[in-house]
């Protein structure tokens, strides 16, 4: 019994401290094999690379690890170009969204704002036919309504006396058959006190009473609303001066602005539906045969439109609603947020599956509704991104692909980047019959430092690693040594013997690529592997004698 329970403690003791072995040894081994950092790269230029941290000569920037695990770093290499590659965790940070390309139905509504205004045709202005001042004023304001007949003021004109005096003489003449045309001598002096301003009922008054009358009645022409009243008690005013302005409200007119590309579906006699969106009352209007404006200051078309106004429901400057139906013919449509419009071109990030964005251009059609037509670029079924594809965009700028950017980009002859010339106008040299263009004015100012360096002819790239380390040095300083050293060679009294003695034996230096005479004394070299290899300065020499099989190459010479 006491044998068992032994057995029983030294199996348990057995899978107890395995369980804890095992545990342990898969934690040690799986996490540094899943986080090890192959290199450090430019967040901005991700085609610098680094063995070691620190800022990218580039631009500045903080040079940031790139670890074993990376899905992007992993599959960028295996992807055609200009597509990119984003991880499921990364989609879900900048809130990627997608739908299918599809096509939709025929029937759209164009929905405009519209501002109601005055006809123009039904607008009235009492203006003043002899100077005069007020004397009496009824308490009617502007925004007020007024019906026909109503009176508005009374003012004293001395011009009136005379016309009167002849108009009741000629009226007493006429009853007394004096003259057989009288009655022509009376519609004369009638008309001429009508020109004046008084009113008809006034008129019928003095001609029934035989009394010159002092004051002289304004009354409104027709039934409206008060636009503008221009007097006071006691307002002097001059002949021709306006004193008020009724407009009719039972037509109106709408103003709305149309888009240039929108113009194309609204044709004179179209009708609307006008929607007053407080008072939930609608309306039927119509466009009216006037040809439409232009507003250079918000760059639409102007189009005017008749309505009838029952009840004086809508009144002058107030906003409505108005919709057009229209019909199209089936077509691909897409969000518009989903196209990326630099001016230039347009762009959809078409989504291939397995967290993989190919940046696509595309030709777009009419734009309404928050739907952009698709003419040219998508197919019916396509998946695409609709949100986030601002972040997706610049996400593939920093993987360095072409974010749909094939045909014109360029690439910097210092740093290797992809640059869109339309981007680079300023950052741009002329070399003989070429055009050269730059990420930034740092590679501008070094390509213009030295373009031989850059050029293919005299900087071949042969070296790809050893041209990211120069980057990463400057180029002044190395220049500065190579001269220097050259210049010691130059001094020995012994070169000119040494070299006719012997011939030149000339190598690549392993660094920077340029051309180094192994003849000249003094000149600086590294042995590794049993090879030796030569430099033209001592800042390519320490920078091999850092990390040697970097750089290994076969040291042939010419």
């Amino acid at each position: 019994m006491g044998y068992l329970f032994l057995f029983m403690i030294l199996i348990v003791i057995s899978y107890t401290v395995g369980t804890w072995n095992g545990r342990r040894i898969d934690g040690v081994n799986a996490s540094p094999e899943g986080n090890a950092i192959l290199y450090y790269h430019c967040p901005m230029h991700p085609g610098f690379q680094s063995d070691k941290p620190g800022t990218a000569p580039c631009c500045g920037m903080e040079l940031e690890p790139v670890h074993a695990g990376d899905d992007v770093s992993a599959g960028k290499k295996s992807l055609p170009q200009g597509v990119l590659h984003i991880s499921a965790e990364k989609q879900q940070a900048i809130g990627v969204r997608t739908a299918i390309v599809e096509k939709t139905s025929a029937e759209r509504t164009l929905r405009l704002l519209g501002r109601v205004a005055a006809d123009e045709l039904r607008v009235y202005k009492i203006r003043a036919a002899v100077d005069g001042w007020i004397q009496t004023i009824q308490p009617i304001t502007v925004g007020q309504m007024v019906r026909k007949g109503q009176l508005l003021a009374s003012f004293y004109a001395p011009d009136f006396y005379g016309p009167q005096q002849n108009y009741i003489l000629a009226v007493a003449n006429q009853e007394k058959k004096v003259y057989p045309d009288q009655w022509k001598t009376v519609q004369s002096y009638e008309d001429s006190l009508r020109g004046f301003g008084m009113d008809p009922a006034q008129l019928e008054e003095i001609k029934r009473t035989r009394q010159i009358s002092r004051n002289i009645l304004l009354r409104a022409p027709v039934t409206g609303y008060v636009t503008a009243r221009e007097v006071s008690q006691d307002y002097r005013f001059l002949k021709g001066e306006e004193l008020y302005r009724i407009a009719e409200l039972d037509k109106l007119w709408i103003y709305a602005d149309l888009f240039e590309d929108e113009s194309r579906y609204v044709r004179a006699g179209a009708t609307a539906r006008v929607t007053h969106p407080q008072l939930h009352e609608h309306f039927e209007a119509r466009v009216s045969d006037v040809l439409s404006q232009f507003d250079p200051v918000t760059r639409t078309m102007k189009i005017r439109l008749d309505v009838d106004n029952p009840g004086h429901i809508l009144r002058p400057d107030m906003f409505v609603d108005v919709e057009f139906p229209l019909n199209h013919p089936p077509a691909l449509t897409v969000p518009s947020e989903a196209v990326l419009d630099t001016g230039i071109q347009k762009t959809v990030f078409v989504d291939l599956g397995n967290g993989t964005f190919d940046p696509r251009r595309v030709e777009t059609g009419w734009r309404m509704n928050n739907q952009v037509e698709i003419t040219s670029g998508l197919m019916e079924g396509e998946r695409i991104v609709v949100s986030g594809n601002f972040l997706i965009d610049s996400e593939s700028r920093l993987q360095g692909l072409a974010s749909g950017y094939k045909e014109n980009e360029q690439t910097d002859p210092v740093c290797g980047m992809k640059v869109d010339p339309a981007k680079a106008s300023t950052l741009k040299s002329v070399r003989g019959d070429k055009t050269y263009y730059f990420c930034s004015k740092m590679c501008k100012d070094s390509f213009d430092a030295d373009p031989s360096k850059y050029l293919p002819k005299s900087r071949p790239e042969k070296f790809p690693a050893a041209k990211q380390e120069m980057k990463t040095s400057g180029k002044s300083a190395h220049s500065a040594e190579v001269a220097e050293t050259r210049k010691a060679a130059k001094s020995d009294p012994n070169a000119s013997v040494k070299k006719s003695d012997t011939a030149k034996k000339i190598f690549k230096d392993p660094i920077c690529g340029m051309d180094v005479d192994a003849t000249l004394p003094g000149v600086l070299k590294s042995e590794y592997e049993g090879k030796t290899y030569y430099f033209c300065s001592s800042h390519c020499k320490k920078t091999f004698d850092q990390d040697p099989g970097k750089y290994r190459i076969e040291p042939d010479h010419h």
